[in-house]
This record gives structure tokens, sequence and C-alpha cells, in this order.
């Protein structure tokens, strides 16, 4: 095959443009003195941004085509997803830029582009190789922003459980990946599906199945999946806050992204092993996880004194509703897909508008307990708002974008005839609006003797502000751009496994 750089450079766009960001930020990191480090959050941001613009300014052709040696597909799935990444790593830096511990911390957002630039390759891998390198160019720098507080012993403990927890995850992916790679000889994932579609694994059922289970327990930590979640929330609290806001999306927005393409190319539907279709093993672990997922993190949270904690536990919880998609991906209809895509992309807004006020909020009062919020509407009615909208998002209150991404996962489950998960959904939803609620009320209603104590909000968090809770509030008005620009991404997805005879849609 002829290969051609200017032909294949739109597929990495994105990653080369943080490639050549990191540097630049490493040398303003080196050469500017005293305040003028200030402009190193502005430069991250303004150019993560930019580099939002490329993969809707390089446009993939119809279709899912592969680059690179075979090593990423460009497509609309991948675009839209490193569009996410590349916006959560942009917002990411205005919450950093509030703080006076990140404002001038040149390696951090040196260090958020580096797991940025791994986060928009998990988007597009199609090969083992990338995929295992992806996943650890996007962890590796999360471990080590985690205990970026170096003196502060709950930070670095918290990093050491990231570390040891991830580090067990990626080897047990790592050896469901082997096992792929034994059977078909080959890592391109179209390669192994093919093989897996052929009828060589025939009388193979139980391997197949043992390196399906292993990989979806990597898969199950990177969302924060129950029962792969026990680090979730000693991560978020501990981490300083913008970390723990990057993590919560960037990262999941790459894994689920991953995950819906390895399981739609790897075990497309109508593989049969053993007298069994191999889908319905997957959608069974998928259906199983979302179900304990949504249950355990919206129970839990309900007892939450600190809000990184509770909010840690909605994590899980939304990781649950998420799910609910993915599992309908059995129906192979379009909406399975674009359901998951719109969902995360608004979920990316919305829990960084959410991280981002108690970023605010911890900076003035050095406080995170929840209780502590007693009186910021008055004390700074900008922030309660967005804290409101934030959360009205996450329980699924309209006109906030939570409310239309629940809806498209719902009605993708009955699509599916998952009716009874859409209910389960729906009943956990209810569960989850009683503990918003709380948070909102404590602010507006209970009563606080630093009432008369303002709260200022610097101009990197204003925009912060007004970036996220607009988009939180078009998301859920205006859902069809994105939404449309989702089911483009579905086609091509469900286009490659149908190039195998395996898929009728």
């Amino acid at each position: 095959m002829e290969f051609n750089f200017l032909d294949s450079l739109p597929a990495i766009a994105p990653e080369f443009g943080l490639l050549i960001l990191a540097i630049v930020v490493l040398a303003l990191d080196l050469y500017l003195r005293g305040d003028k480090r200030d402009n190193i959050a502005y430069v991250t941001f303004f150019g993560m941004a930019a580099l939002a613009l490329t993969p809707i300014i390089w446009q993939p052709e119809a279709g899912s085509t592969e680059y690179w040696g075979g090593m990423v597909r460009h497509d609309s799935l991948a675009q839209i997803f490193k569009v996410m990444v590349l916006l959560a790593g942009a917002i990411t830096a205005l919450i950093a830029a509030s703080t006076r511990e990140f404002a001038q911390k040149g390696e951090f957002y040196l260090i958020i582009i580096v797991s940025a630039l791994g986060a928009c390759l998990m988007s597009a891998s199609a090969d083992l190789i990338m995929v295992f390198i992806a996943l650890e160019t996007t962890s590796i720098p999360l471990y080590v922003l985690v205990a970026f507080r170096r003196e502060d012993k709950l930070s670095v403990e918290s990093s050491m459980k990231y570390f040891l927890f991830g580090s067990f995850a990626s080897a047990v992916m790592l050896y469901g990946f082997s096992f792929l790679y034994g059977f078909a000889g080959t890592t391109n994932l179209s390669a192994i599906a093919a093989h897996m579609a052929s009828g060589a694994m025939a009388d193979n059922l139980a391997p197949v199945l043992v390196a399906m289970v292993l990989i979806f327990v990597g898969f199950g930590f990177k969302i924060s999946a129950v029962p792969f979640h026990f680090w979730t929330p000693d991560v978020y609290e501990g981490a300083p806050t913008p970390v723990t806001a990057f993590i919560s999306v960037a990262s999941k927005a790459g894994s689920f992204a991953l995950l819906m393409r390895f399981l739609v190319e790897v075990f497309p539907q109508g593989i049969v092993i053993g007298g069994q279709q191999v889908e319905e093993f997957w959608v069974g672990l998928v259906i199983a996880s979302a179900v304990i997922s949504m249950t355990v993190g919206n129970v839990l949270a309900l007892s939450q004194k600190n809000i990184k904690r509770l909010l840690a536990y909605s994590s899980i919880a939304q990781a649950g509703y998420v799910l609910i998609g993915v599992a309908a991906l059995q129906a192979a209809t379009a909406q399975s897909v674009a359901s998951v895509s719109y969902y995360l992309f608004m979920y990316t807004f919305t829990n960084l508008l959410v991280f981002g006020v108690v970023a605010l909020f911890t900076e003035s009062t050095g406080s995170e307990t929840i209780a502590d919020l007693a009186g910021l509407s008055r004390r700074n009615p900008l922030l309660a708002l967005s804290m409101t909208i934030g959360l009205l998002s996450l329980a699924g209150i309209p006109p906030a974008a939570g409310f239309i991404g629940k809806f498209f996962l719902f009605q993708a489950a009955v699509e599916a005839n998952l009716e009874w998960l859409a209910m389960v959904g729906v009943l956990n939803a209810i569960v989850a609006l009683y503990y918003y609620l709380v948070v909102i009320k404590i602010m507006y209603v209970d009563r606080s003797e630093d009432d008369d104590k303002p709260i200022a909000v610097s101009v990197p968090g204003r925009m912060m502000l007004a970036i996220t809770v607009t988009a939180t509030l078009i998301l859920g008005i205006i859902p069809g751009p994105v939404f449309d620009w989702a089911l483009e991404g579905a086609s091509a997805l469900f286009e490659v496994a149908a190039a195998f005879g395996t898929l009728v849609f």
C-alpha cells in the first residue's frame, strides 16, 4: 500500500497539533518568568480549543478508513470523541488557571496535553498495539497529576491507589489482547473480526469468552463501572479538583469510544462460536454492569458529605446510564451509538461545569464539604446558579442537556427491546434526583455564618462558567446538530462490521 503523508495527515491532525502545542508550552514554561507565566494557561486553552476545530474542518469521507499502517481509523465516530477530549482539556486549563496552585504551573498544562493526546488516539485506534499505547499514554500522565500535590498525603495516597489499580487493570486487559493475537495471528481489529467471522474459532468458545471478560475488566476500570470502581471515590477526593475534572470526562470519553469500537468490530453481531452467538455474552456483561453501576453509584452517593466523593459516585452512576446505550448496540441501530456519543458530549460540559464551580468554591473557602455550600446563593449568585444548572443536567431535568441525553439513551434501549433496562435507568434517575436537589437546597435555603462574605471569581473562572453553562443549555435546547453528527459516526462504525457480512442493519 502506497503511503501518502498529506492524505494521512487529517487522520491524526489533532494529535499532531497537540504534539506541537506540548512543545510550545514546554518552551514557555522554560522562558517565561513572573506574572507572564499566567499566559501558559491561556495558550493551552486557545490551542486546544483551536485544535478541536480540526476534526470539524477536515471531515472524513463517508464511511471509515484506516491510515498509518492500519493503526488508526479516520471516521466521524473518532472525530466527535476527539472534539470532546480537546474541549475537555481546554476547559480544564481554564479551571486550573482559576487557582493559585496551578495558574503558573507549566508542567501541569504539559501533562494535560499529553494525556489528551492519548485519549484522542484511543477514540481512533484500529489495532491492539495502538489501543494499548493510547491507553497508557492517557493513564500514566493522570497517575502523575493525581499526586501533583506532593506534600499532600491524601493526594499521594490517591495516586498510589490509582496507579496500582490501573496497572493491574492494564495487565488484565493486555492478557486478553494476547488471547486475540493468539487466535488470529494479527493485531489489527478488522483482521481479528474477519478471523472470528470465518468460523476458524467455531470449536473454541471458552477461550474467546475468557478473552472477552479480561478485556471488559480493563474497560470497566477505565469507565469506573462497578465492580471495578473502587479507586474512583478516593482518587476524585484526593486529586486536585482540576485533575479530577479532567479524569471524569476525557478518560471516560476516550474509553467509551474505544469500548464501542471494540465490541462492534471484534465481536460483531452474527458471529457464532460453539453454537452460541458471541454477541449475547458481551451484551449480558454490559447489561449487568449497567444495572449494578447505576444502583451502587446512586445509593452510595446518598450518604456522602464531601462534594467530590458525591460526584465520584455520581460518575459511577453516569457510567451505568451510558452502558445502557452500549447494551443497545445489540440492535445494531444508529440510535444506540449516537445516544452514547451525544450523552458523553453533553456530559463533558456538564461535569466540567460542576467541578469548575467546586474548584472556584474550594479556592475561596478551602472546603469541599457539602454542608459548607450553605448560603452560596448569597455569597455568589452566579456560582450557585451555575452549580444548579450542572446538577439539574446530571439529574436529567429540562431544559439542561442531561434530559435529552437520558431520553436518547432510554429510547435506544427501547428500540433494542430492553424496555426493562430503560425502566431501571428511569428509577435510578429518580433516586439520583434526590441527592442533587439536596445540594441545591443547601446552596439556596441553608444559612451560613459566612453569608456576608462574597466569593470572587477570576477572569478564567468566568470564561469557564460562560462556556460550560452556555453549552449545557444549548445542547439541551438544540440537540439536533450534535446528534446528527453522532449518527454519522454510528454509520461509520457499523459499516466496518458489515464489511465482514456479519451485520445486517
